[in-house]
């Protein structure tokens, strides 16, 4: 495995960690597709707490409504961030 796709391992278990952690119903997990919403519980609040602790914890800029307002999935979450990491030159 490449260390650019270990970094990539790594980023995504973390945000699927923090997801976890925040989510109103942490036990709604599936697999990769898991939802924010229908499956984990998540409302406006704790969205928005989410958005908050991936900025602090990936050293994020701050998200707006257009890089957030189709993101439905853990997985998508995961994508988002990195793909902001690998913007700001953080990731690789």
């Amino acid at each position: 495995m490449s260390s650019e796709a270990k970094a990539d391992q790594d980023v995504r278990a973390k945000v699927r960690s923090i997801i976890i952690q925040v989510a109103p119903n942490p036990e709604g997990v599936r697999a990769d597709e898991t939802r924010l919403v229908e499956d984990l519980g998540y409302h406006s609040l704790a969205l928005l707490e989410l958005g908050f602790t991936m900025e602090d914890e990936f050293d994020l800029p701050p998200l707006d409504q257009s890089q957030v307002q189709h993101i439905t999935t853990v997985e998508e979450v995961e994508d988002l961030v990195l793909d902001l990491l690998r913007g700001s030159a953080t990731l690789g």
